[in-house]
């Protein structure tokens, strides 16, 4: 099922997932993917191998396996900043076998260690190229604080502009955690013609660690309200797990009372987690 068509009669709900990093805990994926399953998300996106290379077989695996194995549809992720046309071509060839029909088109992260390919060098080529070699749904990432490579803001927003008009169906932000950014990016979205779906990435914060990190990649801001909660509780793990899980209910109940296509929790492989806000969610929204 191609996903933009969920967005007609609900409030999408999707999760997140990635590729553990070694054989040896292969199986915990599917330890998570039991947990997340009985929660009904809408569908699960799974990332792609660190490095961005042509070797993305665990990637069409997990996915191939949430579609035909778990009953649940799948969107795997392509970045392309390290791919040839040709090795594109072989991953869309294994996507069309495995009944996966949702992409989610990237540039990627670039490596320092890695020299581009130079078939792709922005996301939207990508989803020209994608469009041009097959039928897929095409989903791709959007940020509401703007991309850090970003000049502005409204160079930014013209930039996904440009994704849309290549062929995305559905976008997918960065995580926030003001939802005030996400507002803003509506509203500029919607005044640059921008007019398909957005779901709202939610990453549920658990450890101190985890946002330095994210800070330190994707240029995250953090609230007043936020930096209080690490202040007070960062160095208490289940103290910290429970308030973040608290911070991600608050975020979201807002979205949705204020008509939010969509919710794409990162769930970070932590299915406890997405159960707890699911629940929480659930109950507040029908109170």
């Amino acid at each position: 099922m191609k996903l933009n068509k969920l967005f007609k009669d609900k409030t999408v709900m999707s999760f997140e997932i990635f590729p553990p990093k070694t054989s040896d805990s292969e199986c915990t994926i599917y330890e998570t993917l039991d947990g997340l399953k009985n929660l009904h998300p809408d569908f699960i996106s799974v990332t792609y191998g660190a490095g961005g290379g042509a070797n993305c077989s665990k990637t069409l695996q997990i996915a191939s396996d949430v579609k035909n194995k778990y009953g649940l549809e799948s969107a795997a992720h392509l970045p392309c900043i390290n791919l040839t046309k040709e090795n594109v071509i072989g991953i869309l060839d294994g996507f069309k076998a495995n009944g996966i029909e949702n992409i989610l088109a990237l540039r990627g992260d670039i490596s320092p260690d890695i020299t581009p390919c130079g078939d792709f060098r922005h996301a939207n080529e990508l989803i020209e190229f994608i469009r041009e070699n097959g039928d897929f749904n095409i989903i791709a990432a959007c940020y509401p604080e703007g991309h850090t490579e970003s000049a502005s803001l409204i160079e930014d927003i013209c930039y996904t502009k440009q994704k849309v008009d290549s062929g995305a169906n559905h976008l997918i932000t960065q995580l926030f955690l003001d939802n005030s950014y996400f507002y803003d990016f509506r509203e500029r979205a919607a005044l640059a013609g921008i007019n398909v779906p957005v779901e709202a990435g939610i990453m549920p914060v658990t450890n101190k660690a985890q946002i330095e990190r994210m800070v330190k990649l994707c240029g995250v801001s953090l609230p007043k309200k936020f930096e209080r909660m690490l202040e007070k509780y960062g160095d208490n793990p289940t103290a910290m797990r429970d308030a973040g899980i608290a911070y991600a209910i608050d975020q979201i109940v807002d979205l949705i009372s204020q008509g939010v296509d969509g919710i794409h929790l990162y769930t970070m492989n932590k299915p406890y987690v997405a159960q707890k806000i699911c629940e929480a969610v659930a109950r507040l929204l029908a109170a």
